[in-house]
């Protein structure tokens, strides 16, 4: 009862496990392209904060499809946690704050190419406490950044998870120093009650006299006078992405939808290393009870190839 009282309040979370998709997380990426078609022209791709790699799935799937240059198509997958391999998805396990995590992901691509796109789906483990939360947020965001400048080609497009609040405006002001285009996006498969929403950059250029650095990840005046942003006189448009005859994220919804029979499904991906293994109970076949010790799985670079 517990299962299926969870896919009655979250249809999102049902039709991932329906529709083969790692996370919920998925039908956010696939609706901010149906609205900005963001993935139109795209090769090379930094999924940022990757895991469980709901997003990455959305990209090998749109990618690799019905292309005659698969073999030019790249797409790197970065985060500290493990992850499951994908079909055509590198994968490394680094932390984005350090340089040697930039350089590692542009050694994947040939001749160190920059790269079409940079997607960042990260969040902290939220406490609920709004402010702390944004902040947090904020700051990830921000080191998403700042590794995309090191990244990115002149014109490329950056998708980030951004916590909208009263200092929203500060955090927008510094992505547009970097894109000639910044649209504040709320999918439809996010709730209503969420206070996230995803920033869309597009036209990406760096400044005159900028030169990326880890040393500097909060951004200060080093790259531009920061006294034009005491106040951001730009109004920022914010767009509903998905179908207006779509889901409602917070709509809780019965168990048969248009006649379909219910089936409970487990989720695509189980979690790998979770922190709650360590201290797991493991039944042995004489009923006692032992601390089961979790073997690391931690992979530094490994790609899944393509059927």
């Amino acid at each position: 009862m517990g299962k299926s009282s969870k896919d009655k309040r979250d249809i999102y979370y049902r039709l991932a496990k329906e529709q083969g998709w790692r996370a919920r997380s998925a039908f956010k990426l696939i609706q901010i392209n149906s609205q900005f078609k963001v993935l139109d022209g795209v090769k090379r791709v930094v999924d940022l904060c990757a895991a469980p790699g709901s997003w990455s799935q959305v990209l090998s799937k749109a990618l690799y499809s019905d292309r005659d240059d698969k073999d030019e198509v790249k797409i790197v997958a970065v985060d500290l946690q493990s992850m499951a391999p994908l079909p055509g998805v590198v994968q490394l396990k680094g932390d984005i704050t350090k340089e040697s995590t930039a350089n590692e992901i542009l050694a994947q691509f040939d001749d160190g190419q920059l790269v079409d796109l940079v997607v960042f789906d990260g969040a902290p483990d939220v406490t609920g406490l709004h402010d702390l939360d944004e902040y947090v947020q904020a700051q990830l965001l921000l080191a998403a950044l700042n590794i995309t400048t090191y990244l990115l080609k002149t014109g490329g497009t950056f998708i980030g998870k951004i916590f909208r609040g009263k200092d929203s405006s500060l955090l927008i002001s510094q992505l547009e120093i970097f894109f000639g285009d910044v649209v504040v996006a709320k999918p439809c498969s996010s709730r209503n009650s969420s206070i996230e929403s995803f920033v869309v950059c597009r036209d990406f250029r760096l400044p005159d006299g900028y030169t990326p650095t880890m040393a500097n990840p909060l951004m200060t005046n080093d790259s531009r006078s920061w006294d034009e942003m005491d106040v951001h006189r730009v109004i920022t448009p914010f767009v509903a992405c998905g179908s207006l005859s779509g889901f409602d994220a917070d709509k809780t919804y019965s168990l048969e939808i248009d006649g379909l029979q219910y089936m409970q499904r487990n989720p695509v991906q189980g979690p790998i290393s979770p922190p709650y293994e360590k201290s797991k109970p493991l039944i042995t076949t004489k009923g006692m009870s032992i601390v089961q010790t979790p073997i690391d799985q931690g992979i530094t670079s490994t790609e899944q190839p393509l059927d």
